[in-house]
């Protein structure tokens, strides 16, 4: 199949995801919308990946596969020659019945794609001791603070010195304080404006707070060494 083809067949699942949600959901009302990255901050990760010529993704979080099907459709886009995504979701299998890795196998995307249905907190340090190497990663797991800070703790280890990480709902306050962990110890650094025109929330969802993006990508500095302890700026 020509590339164009292979874009083609991405962008048509996609679009029915989109347009009419998945095969099934859960039980819980509007499961899919509440769950599922909207179609607006899918393009700009994907023109975020493209524009960054990425060629292994590592994500935490599947559901129902909309952001998935966006760094496939970047992947099948650059063409690089061995294109990796690696997807790491404990629940896929028994809380989703597979939707979203049966969405990525009628894209065409599982011959690029491999699912690993454990916790992050016991398969990325797999990748690290398998001696992975990643151009970017998209992070939408658990919530809970310190789990994302122990996602942000190994993906420094898989993502290369200046490769991307990319958050989603950096609105919720518990992810907000993880990332700005590293922002302000390690020099990560936010990309501005990678996700103006994207879906805005209130942090913490308080009307009165701040409207900001709800994605937020970060770029990883050249240098990766450890700063000394005395160093310690509290997030």
């Amino acid at each position: 199949m020509r590339g164009d083809e292979r874009q083609a067949r991405v962008r048509e699942v996609r679009r029915r995801l989109a347009q009419s949600g998945p095969p099934w959901t859960r039980e819980h009302e509007r499961d899919f919308e509440t769950v599922t990255l909207p179609e607006r901050d899918c393009d700009l990760l994907r023109d975020l990946l493209i524009s960054d010529r990425v060629e292994t993704v590592v994500e935490v979080g599947l559901a129902y596969g909309s952001s998935a099907l966006a760094i496939g459709e970047a992947l099948v886009t650059i063409d690089p020659p061995h294109p990796r995504h690696i997807i790491v979701d404990p629940f896929q299998q028994r809380a989703y019945a597979n939707v979203g890795w049966d969405l990525l196998r009628t894209a065409g995307l599982d011959s690029t794609a491999r699912l690993m249905c454990a916790w992050s907190s016991i398969a990325l340090p797999a990748l690290v001791t398998d001696g992975l190497i990643a151009d970017a990663a998209f992070v939408d797991g658990s919530h809970r603070f310190h789990e994302v800070f122990v996602d942000l703790y190994f993906l420094r280890k898989i993502v290369r010195p200046c490769g991307l990480i990319v958050m989603d709902d950096d609105w919720t306050p518990s992810v907000r304080t993880a990332v700005r962990y590293y922002e302000r110890n390690l020099g990560w650094a936010a990309i501005p404006d990678a996700f103006t025109g994207g879906t805005l929330r209130n942090i913490g969802d308080d009307p009165a707070a701040e409207l900001v993006p709800r994605c937020r990508a970060i770029r990883l500095p050249e240098s990766m060494a450890e700063p000394p302890f005395e160093q310690f700026h509290p997030s």
